[in-house]
């Protein structure tokens, strides 16, 4: 008897095993919002890519390889983002082009990717622009926790949102919370401090950007746009940092090495976070050099 029962717990602990085996190891579907991904999940989707890069038990096909890749380098796989440099440098299946291989490098580089660093040496530092792959990563369209109401003003910046913020390759989530905690939707908002229009535009950012109409909804948003996508290069897609500089200026944060210690600042950044619920997003390292701090400001958060 107690032979039998051994022998069938051996059983359930098979069935359990291989249970395991396919869960975890079963291909991730191609092109789905790979938001959130944990650091598992994304060797299982750089693994599958390079089947089908090398064409190890599934057929060849660098397309695919390329888009599962992208999946991975567009949610921080520094692993992903050198690998797909590398097809772009060596034309492996996909057009050659030493810019979009600059591209990928300085994402991984900026990772402290070592091989990266060196394909730099040979690609040239002229990066290509966002590639359309990365500006998928964002499936963040609902937007109930967001507006406040259904009026009107706030159904009109959410049209221009929808419509603006992926020319720029800035999360229309990020770009409506920060709308929200702004202005609250009020297109002639003025602060106390003189910022201006739905995205409280300072007047030496408006300058900065080219605004000439800071009351103008699409041109503050556009305004808005231009400084998010700086401050996401400059501080390599860390979402406090950028709503941090956003609140406080990029110079507070450089000096204070992270967010600054003022209490504005800090619950500013907490409510943003609290919306966009994402500590990372895709930036393109060719609109601006990155924070010279950046280093002491990893090295002070590992402490």
């Amino acid at each position: 008897m107690r032979a039998t029962g051994e022998k069938i717990l051996r059983s359930a602990s098979s069935c359990v095993a291989l249970f395991l085996v396919f869960f975890i190891f079963a291909p991730l579907p191609v092109n789905a919002a790979f938001d959130d991904l944990s650091s598992g999940n994304l060797v299982v989707l750089r693994n599958e890519a390079r089947s089908y890069e090398h064409g190890e038990g599934v057929p060849k096909d660098p397309v695919r390889a390329a888009s599962l890749y992208c999946d991975g380098a567009r949610n921080g796989d520094a692993e992903a983002q050198f690998s797909l440099g590398w097809m772009y440098a060596n034309g492996r299946g996909i057009p050659h082009s030493d810019e979009m291989a600059a591209y990928f490098f300085k994402l991984a580089a900026e990772k402290g990717h070592v091989q990266a660093q060196k394909m730099l040496r040979f690609v040239g530092d002229k990066a290509a622009p966002m590639p359309e792959c990365m500006r998928n990563s964002f499936a963040d369209f609902g937007y109930e926790d967001v507006l406040k109401g259904t009026s009107p003003s706030q159904q009109m910046v959410l049209t221009l949102v929808r419509k603006l913020a992926p020319e720029y390759g800035v999360s229309p989530r990020l770009v409506m919370a920060v709308i929200r905690n702004e202005s609250n939707f009020e297109p002639k908002a003025v602060s106390p401090k003189n910022a201006q229009g739905l995205m409280q535009l300072i007047p030496e950012t408006s300058a900065r950007f080219n605004v000439k109409k800071p009351f103008d909804p699409e041109q503050n948003i556009r305004g808005g746009l231009s400084y998010l996508r700086w401050l996401l290069a400059y501080f390599e897609g860390n979402v406090e940092l950028v709503v941090a500089a956003y609140n406080a200026g990029e110079g507070a944060v450089n000096r204070y090495k992270g967010i600054p210690p003022y209490a504005e600042t800090r619950g500013y950044v907490k409510r943003i976070m609290s919306i966009v619920k994402k500590d990372e997003h895709p930036f393109d390292p060719g609109v601006t050099t990155p924070s010279p701090e950046m280093p002491r400001i990893r090295l002070a958060k590992e402490l």
